[in-house]
């Protein structure tokens, strides 16, 4: 291992001496900035920071980067996305212009039934493969953690297999990957009209084989009408403890009927998505532990509302942004235009958007131990930006990587 030295820096953003929870309310607004600053890595690890004035004289370094007129950020933690998938869905992206919704494209077996079909046929070095060109993708836009689901399977046999490539993405990527499984994201077509039979597959088949490898740190449901309802996911969720999985849910997107309230009794790590939400679901989460993870680029390509961040900071509710990147909805996983969606359309602030991409996201992926923040002993998973003068240029300039140079675990793995 060697230790670095980034030197200059025009500015140290997401500094955190205390990261015990995650960050809402007015705090969110704060990045706590340090301009002319240094950040010291010794092997893996923050080791120090501070301004130039006090760097050490006596900090050896085998690497030495020039951060002048740059911003320094902790790399974004991107806590909702199903990269692993066999085949792109334009086609569908094309019915969308022509007039057809979200759900008359699954009804017409599109959606994701169509990624399943596709997925069973594919094999698991294809789905390797491909997932492997996106993480290197996300990388390059300065992703250093990232959560990826199952869910384009929905047989044993196919859930199994996407959850091996997520594993061995963990270890081959130098990016952090968290797995999930979401067996219930849809009816397969072959229990079209047994759901029981369906979840019964997922708690006495799916779930024990899952334990069984290790394939698994979370498991993940769809509620929404046509999908699964409360009763299906609370079935799971009580399997789910058994075998020490931990539940983030799909919820609020197209309709709200009680499943935030439900999920936060549940202990749900997050709630992703709540584009539809009515005053019972902004009382269910007011200062509770479960994370709101909002999609602002799913909203974007489906055309769907927003989900109204601006008045869940103002209830101290703590939100997430993540990219939902999948080949149906949003077949992206650029984070950076998260954040400048978020700051556009959602109307909340470039210091809480940053917040909401890193530390918070590392929380909604239990990963805020080593990732998120500038904190000494954590993670040097590092982003360096463009030369930029102000945080608000990040998300003001959209549309292009702002990021030149990444850093996981202190080494520089992509540099434009």
């Amino acid at each position: 291992m060697s230790n670095t030295l980034i030197k200059n820096i025009g500015i140290l953003a997401g500094i955190l001496e205390n990261t015990s929870a995650p960050i809402r309310g007015s705090a969110l607004k704060s990045l706590n900035e340090i301009k002319n600053a240094f950040v010291f890595i010794k092997d893996d690890r923050i080791a120090d920071y501070g301004c130039m004035r006090e760097l050490p004289s006596d900090y050896a370094a085998d690497i030495h980067l020039d951060a002048s007129g740059r911003i320094v950020l902790p790399s974004w933690c991107d806590s909702h996305t199903h990269i692993v998938y066999a085949s792109s869905r334009e086609q569908e992206f094309v019915d969308r212009i022509n007039g057809l919704s979200y759900q008359e494209i699954a009804q017409r077996g599109g959606g994701i039934l169509n990624s399943a079909t596709k997925l069973r046929n594919a094999s698991e070095e294809e789905l390797l493969e491909g997932a492997l060109k996106r993480l290197d993708e996300i990388l390059a836009m300065g992703t250093g953690a990232v959560e990826i689901k199952s869910g384009y399977g929905l047989d044993v046999k196919s859930e199994l297999k996407m959850l091996r490539v997520i594993r061995k993405l963990d270890k081959k990527h130098p990016i952090k990957v968290r797995s999930t499984f979401l067996g219930a994201h849809a009816l397969p077509s072959e229990f079209k009209n047994d759901k029981k039979g369906y979840i019964n597959l997922i708690i006495n088949e799916m779930l024990p084989e899952i334990h069984n490898e290790k394939l698994a740190d979370f498991v993940d449901i769809f509620i929404e009408k046509g999908y699964f309802d409360i009763d299906d996911a609370a079935q799971i969720m009580e399997a789910s403890k058994a075998y020490g999985l931990i539940p983030k849910v799909h919820v609020n997107q197209f309709n709200a009927f009680g499943g935030i309230r439900a999920m936060v009794d549940q202990n749900a790590l997050s709630v992703d998505h709540l584009e539809e939400m009515n005053e019972e679901d902004f009382e269910a989460l007011r200062g509770k532990k479960t994370i709101a993870g909002l999609l602002p680029n799913c909203s974007y390509f489906l055309g769907i509302p927003y989900a109204p961040a601006r008045k869940m900071i103002d209830q101290n509710i703590a939100i997430a942004l993540a990219t939902d990147f999948n080949p149906g909805s949003t077949p992206s996983g650029n984070m950076n235009q998260v954040v400048s969606a978020a700051c556009i359309k959602m109307r909340i602030a470039p210091e809480e958007a940053i917040n909401a991409g890193t530390i918070n996201g590392a929380y909604a992926m239990n990963l805020d131990h080593s990732f998120g923040s500038i904190t000494i002993g954590k993670k040097a998973n590092l982003s360096i930006t463009k030369p930029m003068d102000s945080i608000a240029y990040l998300p003001y300039y959209f549309g292009i990587n702002p990021i030149d140079k990444v850093l996981i675990s202190g080494s520089v793995v992509k540099s434009h």
